[in-house]
């Protein structure tokens, strides 16, 4: 006997949410009842694009299916939230959670007491490259992360911190499991918005582990990377191609002549066969097997509030 789909409704067709519209309508698991705008004319035109059905009352749309995708501005995350976890329905809300950790405290709360799922949209996670790395880490000692891109103005109710920065605190924090935060120092300045553009954090936890984090929206090439130091291996991991590359038995030497001297560096590169599927996709099958029962969300809501926490801390720091 065929298992009943999922009916998904969708709110908010704006950068992050045409992308989500894109995935679902091609997975099977789901039956996409319809999406909700703000602008009318914007999700009705979405809709068309996409053969899905257009709902101007957002009640109606929550009282018609079982899960919704939240991916709207930041700012409006937690109402919304609040208002489908009330209805009884699974959530799936884009990163951040929330602005505070009191409202992420809330949504958590109220998922857990009513038997739902709220799976908060940090889409690296499902990265092919991160969901491999967790097999390679053993006691790392140093994690360097660069998440640099051009200024984009379609974000501009929060800074670089909550928009780009909180995914490798998310896959920081995950990577580091029960290793208490010992210390969190940062700084920022803002480039051409009103919020912090560019922000640097250094986390030392309690193993001594130190973790920099580089983010920028103010920066003329894009980079994804994180990169590793453990006692016999360097990892370099590429977000963008999921790609890992690992550095074993490095030697140097320098070589000298009458004409100069040279630095000479040689090591055993290994890389790492990687799965690499469409992150969005996979982090929405995950989605489905967790309303199914079939599986457990990777990453429990305390932690997710962790991170929000993390992420308040480093931005009380940033003074512009």
């Amino acid at each position: 006997m065929t298992a009943p789909k999922i009916k998904l409704g969708l709110v908010g067709t704006g950068h992050m949410g045409q992308y989500h519209v894109n995935v679902v309508v091609g997975l099977n698991e789901y039956k996409v009842v319809g999406i909700h705008d703000v602008d009318p004319a914007r999700s009705e035109e979405i809709g068309k694009r996409f053969g899905v059905n257009s709902y101007d009352n957002l009640d109606r749309l929550i009282d018609a299916v079982d899960a919704l995708v939240i991916a709207v501005p930041t700012v409006f995350h937690y109402d919304t939230a609040l208002r489908c976890l009330n209805a009884g329905k699974h959530v799936l809300v884009e990163k951040p959670m929330t602005q505070s950790v009191e409202q992420a405290r809330k949504l958590v709360d109220i998922a857990f007491n009513k038997n739902l799922i709220l799976q908060v949209g940090h889409v690296e996670r499902f990265n092919g490259a991160v969901m491999e790395l967790n097999k390679i880490i053993d006691k790392p000692l140093l994690i360097e992360s660069r998440r640099l891109a051009p200024f984009n103005p379609r974000i501009g109710d929060v800074g670089v911190v909550l928009d780009l920065m909180i995914h490798d605190l998310d896959i920081v924090l995950n990577m580091m499991g029960n290793d208490k935060i010992k210390s969190v120092h940062a700084s920022g300045t803002k480039a051409f918005s009103e919020h912090e553009d560019i922000a640097v954090a250094t986390i030392q936890f309690e193993s001594g582990c130190i973790a920099n984090l580089n983010a920028s929206r103010a920066t003329q090439n894009k980079v994804r990377t994180l990169i590793i130091s453990q006692e016999k291996a360097y990892i370099i991991l590429d977000f963008s191609t999921q790609d890992i590359d690992i550095h074993r038995q490095a030697t140097s030497a320098y070589l000298m002549t009458r004409e100069e001297l040279k630095y000479k560096q040689e090591s055993f590169v290994e890389k790492i066969y990687v799965h690499k599927d469409n992150p969005l996709r996979q982090e929405h099958l995950h989605f489905i097997n967790c309303i199914k029962g079939t599986a457990t969300p990777i990453v429990d809501g305390q932690t997710d509030i962790l991170t929000l926490e993390i992420a308040n801390r480093i931005l009380s720091q940033i003074k512009l």
